[in-house]
């Protein structure tokens, strides 16, 4: 049985390829379906699109990785879960969804007010953003994705911190619910048929009374 390789946080050197597994991670995920439902269209602009999400992340919050890159966990971290207007400038997070044409920015814009809206309501109080986790599609099922989410989950526990991220994909349920996630939103973005998922991971010592 092979050994998980234990995570490392991401270098600049890494950053290349870090987007390029995301890339192939995030290609068909609902959301960028969504967003540039061409496949030809989808296929050129999800690796630009996820670069921008690694990048800010190593920038303002934190990348972990493995050694030889199989997965990549972006986090951003507590106190800073909002994107900042200098941060999306610098990273290109502005101009980017205009890549996608007018009716995918809109749509873009369409689900991006609806996920802050989830944000607001649900992590109310300092937390861990999982803004990204992707792991080579060939190597799924392996343990990566869950071995890339223990540094944070690890330190947001000692810290007596809550964990929380959106998903579009209802097949990622199971996994981040078995790392401790609870569903807390369930709803369609308006005026579409993208469905999205807020979920929260409580420290084991929270109490709700």
């Amino acid at each position: 049985m092979t050994e998980t390789p234990q995570p490392v946080r991401l270098t600049q050197g890494q950053l290349k390829q870090a987007t390029e597994v995301m890339g192939r991670a995030f290609l068909n995920d609902p959301f960028l379906k969504h967003i540039a439902p061409d496949n030809t269209k989808r296929a050129r602009l999800t690796p630009e699109f996820v670069s921008i999400v690694v990048k800010y992340c190593y920038l303002y919050g934190e990348v972990w990785t493995f050694p030889s890159l199989e997965g990549v966990a972006c986090w951003l971290i507590p106190g800073q879960t909002s994107p900042s207007f200098a941060g999306m400038l610098r990273t290109g997070m502005l101009i980017m969804p205009l890549k996608f044409g007018w009716a995918g920015f809109q749509r873009f814009n369409d689900v991006v007010t609806y996920t802050d809206t989830l944000h607001k309501q649900f992590a109310t109080t300092p937390h861990w953003y999982l803004w990204g986790l992707g792991v080579e599609p060939t190597q799924q099922g392996k343990g990566l994705g869950g071995a890339l989410l223990q540094p944070v989950l690890s330190r947001a526990e000692a810290a007596g911190q809550s964990c929380y991220l959106e998903t579009h994909n209802e097949s990622n349920l199971p996994f981040y619910q078995k790392h401790g996630f609870v569903i807390v939103s369930d709803g369609v973005v308006p005026i579409s048929n993208l469905r999205v998922w807020a979920m929260v991971r409580q420290p084991k010592s929270h109490s709700p009374n």
